[in-house]
């Protein structure tokens, strides 16, 4: 099995989860999903990343992403995953 191309860590931490990051799983799964994603892109759940004053708390290939809120994901995910397409 090949390597993912992208990795995206959510945290899962009881701060994170709680502020968004349990909507914000289901949006990125559903996105990773509607635009044939599943295969080039992991994604995985932390524990706690350190980071709770800045939940909810995303890395996309370790660049962190600090107060995701679902409303922002869709722009997050295109910029990052599609190049703006």
């Amino acid at each position: 099995m090949e390597a993912p191309e992208t990795v995206i860590t959510v945290c899962m931490g009881s701060s994170c989860f709680s502020r968004g990051n349990n909507v914000n799983t289901e949006i990125i799964d559903r996105f990773l999903r509607d635009h044939d994603l599943t295969c080039r892109v992991e994604l995985r759940g932390c524990l706690c990343s350190g980071r709770c004053k800045d939940a909810p708390v995303i890395e996309i290939d370790s660049e962190v992403f600090r107060g995701v809120q679902p409303g922002m994901l869709a722009d997050l995910l295109t910029h990052k995953l599609l190049g703006d397409q």
